[in-house]
């Protein structure tokens, strides 16, 4: 068994590594105060090939695997969780259109949203449903030449500035799971509209916020996938953005431990450093140990979709890990800063306001032990 990375998982690496350090980092404590979308950090990406990484080359990508993405997360994150959000918004609405749109759509949409000039939100959440997609309300009406969609969308990511959306409707509620359809609505579109913006405690910048569809006309060829298959896509798409949060989580962990260690070896009390005390040794090594753990995991489910076999229950289980690790090393960093770690002075405050978001978002941790459960007991 391997567990070295290949040269070119790290050639992409060191080169996410680099741009996040001298380009992300200076502006992530600002990106946080202002609340303001990072278009141009987005724009450097597409210009980098981050956006569009795992699209074939024909549509702009470079056709990079799991692994890497879930690598380039990780090194995003560790300077801002929302550029790396940014990037895995993109590069999941660009893999959803790929597999499921047709040759017209992915000409259309990919190489415009590789490049970064473009930037497209998933609109699924809605104000009483959030994990439980089989009850959406938006609906869509059949109408000669498309449908008419009508509902809301609530706490969608870039929903202040993007450029198209996909949306989950359901043709028929009576229908359950079996009437659910994605859409694609470009802006301007009639009956398109950004609501109320979410004012959100961490994880900041990325415009989340209202998307509203009322009487909105969508034609048949803007349907992304066959009608009442949308449910069973959005799961897959779930499935892999997993692995991408996870990978997130991983990134934030690991910056909350480095700066718990350059504090430590830092802060002087009772006259040495408190990274000679034992008890911030044994912190700092319980820390070590659960992020490599999740390391481990998330690069196993990776390495599952890359070789084409069943990853669902382990996205969820890295996911789940990642995420409830980023919890308790970040609170044990910010204990580590003391006083210090409650002030926005540290950048320990950021992380720790970010990292509640992954026990929430593209599932919470509830809705991943019942993913893995019922794997595991059907």
């Amino acid at each position: 068994m391997d567990f070295d990375l290949t040269d070119a998982h790290r050639m992409i690496r060191d080169m996410a590594r680099e741009f996040a350090e001298n380009e992300v980092r200076p502006l992530a404590a600002e990106i946080d105060r202002t609340d303001e979308f990072p278009w141009k950090l987005f724009t450097r990406m597409g210009e980098l090939g981050l956006l569009g990484m795992t699209l074939p080359e024909e549509y702009g990508g470079s056709g990079a695997d799991t692994v890497s993405w879930s690598l380039v997360e990780e090194e995003l994150a560790r300077a801002s969780a929302a550029v790396a959000d940014a990037q895995l918004l993109s590069k999941l609405m660009g893999d959803m259109i790929l597999r499921n749109g047709t040759e017209a759509q992915r000409r259309k949409y990919l190489p415009s949203l590789a490049r970064g000039e473009k930037i497209c939100a998933i609109a699924q959440t809605e104000p009483g449903t959030g994990s439980d997609v089989a009850s959406i309300q938006t609906t869509a009406r059949r109408e000669r030449g498309g449908y008419v969609l009508n509902g809301t969308k609530r706490f969608i990511t870039a929903a202040g500035v993007c450029q198209m959306a996909i949306v989950v409707a359901s043709v028929d509620r009576t229908k359950g799971r079996r009437g659910i359809t994605l859409f694609i609505v470009e802006e301007g579109t009639q009956g398109f509209s950004r609501g109320s913006k979410d004012s959100l405690m961490g994880v900041r910048g990325l415009a989340t916020g209202e998307l509203v569809f009322e009487d909105c006309f969508v034609p048949e060829e803007n349907r992304l996938g066959p009608e009442g298959e949308g449910f069973k896509l959005a799961m897959i798409s779930l499935d892999s953005g997993r692995i991408g949060i996870g990978s997130q989580a991983l990134g934030l962990a690991q910056a909350a431990m480095e700066e718990a260690i350059r504090y430590a070896k830092g802060r002087v009390a009772f006259g040495q450093p408190i990274a000679n005390f034992q008890a911030i040794q044994f912190m700092i090594a319980d820390m070590s140990m659960q992020i490599e753990a999740a390391r481990l995991m998330l690069r196993k489910a990776a390495f599952l979709r890359d070789q084409g076999r069943p990853f669902s229950r382990e996205s969820a289980e890295a996911k789940l890990f990642a995420s409830e690790v980023l919890g308790r090393v970040v609170a044990d960093a910010l204990q580590i800063h003391g006083a210090y770690g409650y002030s926005a002075e540290f950048s320990i405050e950021r992380i720790y306001r970010d990292a509640k978001l992954y026990q929430i978002w593209e599932g919470t941790s509830q809705i991943q032990r019942l993913v893995i459960a019922r794997h595991l007991l059907r």
